[in-house]
């Protein structure tokens, strides 16, 4: 149940507003992919599920981003969410993405995410990646 709540909320704040999607892979020891949908200048909510897990092992997570510095090539931010199912948590992540390209739909990204467990403790991860914009015309 906590899984069709995380998607519905996700595709709920999604399409509250017309914005720009893209997805990411990020690597580390709890490696995920993500999906996420920019609302305006400075929202970036990003829905994650966890990769190399058996399937009852998947863990998902729904953040929401703040873009704290967003130039052409460069985007710092911080944000919070939840993580259930493999870790349940509380996830506060802080992280750059970086579009050194002409065109800025591919870029790379690192991340740091200290993930507060309810009954685990706390566990750091560090991550790194790609991403990949769809811009619009």
């Amino acid at each position: 149940m906590k899984k069709i709540l995380f998607l519905f909320a996700f595709c709920t704040i999604s399409t509250l507003s017309f914005a720009q999607w893209g997805v990411s892979f990020h690597q580390s020891n709890l490696p995920f992919l993500g999906v996420n949908h920019q609302i305006g200048e400075r929202w970036l909510p990003e829905f994650r599920i966890g990769t190399d897990n058996y399937v009852e092992n998947l863990g998902f997570e729904l953040l929401g981003n703040y873009l704290i510095k967003s130039e052409e090539s460069t985007q710092i931010y911080a944000g919070a969410g939840l993580r259930v199912n493999l870790f349940d948590g509380v996830v506060l992540a802080s992280g750059i993405n970086y579009y050194p390209f002409n065109k800025k739909d591919f870029g790379f990204h690192m991340e740091a995410a200290p993930i507060i467990g309810f009954e685990e403790g706390v566990l750091f991860r560090g991550s790194f990646g790609i991403r990949y914009r769809f811009l619009k015309e």
